[in-house]
């Protein structure tokens, strides 16, 4: 019996928006973005830009940013572009001026002194910043070209999953929580000429 089944033909029920992610699929060779979860975080007819969520780097921001308070909070790969420069997202809202709204409770950037001082006031929770060493970014019409292609599977993740800091297992169980071939992808291996 023949199955009519083709597992790498995405076919999106979402659209690529700000505050949804993309999941890659599982051979997209690029180091970046290889098995990757990016939040975007700007999504329009301009362009497109994100944060890969499940790429740390095991620094803390105080031990790479000059006079950033003693901390826990983590750094991960944002992405490709400008990454000599520190983006964060954030849960604080309208405690951090000139912050933009991603999401319902989503921030991003706003006045890094102040997110210094909150953070050496002990203000601030693990789970409500994130901070990323450069970003993924889109010129207009790129990211549509590589959705044809079926490089990015579209879809969602609830606010404190945004927030938590993820290692590369949580692309395969991004993937697991689908229910439908989507959900094969997390048991392909890297490179399936090891087989």
């Amino acid at each position: 019996m023949e199955l009519n089944i083709d597992f790498f033909h995405i076919v999106n029920d979402s659209v690529a928006e700000k505050g949804n992610i993309l999941i890659s699929e599982p051979f997209l060779a690029d180091n970046y973005f290889r098995r990757s979860i990016v939040y975007l975080t700007e999504h329009n007819s301009e362009g497109s830009m994100g944060f890969v969520l499940n790429k740390p780097l095991g620094i803390r921001i105080n031990e790479i940013v000059e006079d950033f308070p003693e901390c826990d909070l983590s750094v991960s790969v944002g992405g490709p572009v400008s990454n000599n420069t520190v983006h964060y997202i954030h849960t604080l809202g309208a405690q951090i001026p000139d912050s933009i709204e991603v999401a319902e409770g989503i921030f991003w950037g706003g006045e890094f002194d102040l997110v210094k001082q909150l953070v050496a006031e002990g203000s601030v929770k693990s789970n409500e910043l994130r901070f990323f060493l450069g970003y993924a970014g889109w010129s207009e019409g790129q990211l549509h070209a590589e959705m044809e292609e079926h490089a990015w599977l579209v879809g969602k993740l609830p606010r404190r999953m945004v927030m938590h800091s993820m290692g590369s297992e949580f692309w395969e169980k991004t993937l697991a929580s689908y229910n439908n071939k989507y959900r094969a992808w997390a048991n392909f291996p890297e490179d399936p000429g090891l087989n």
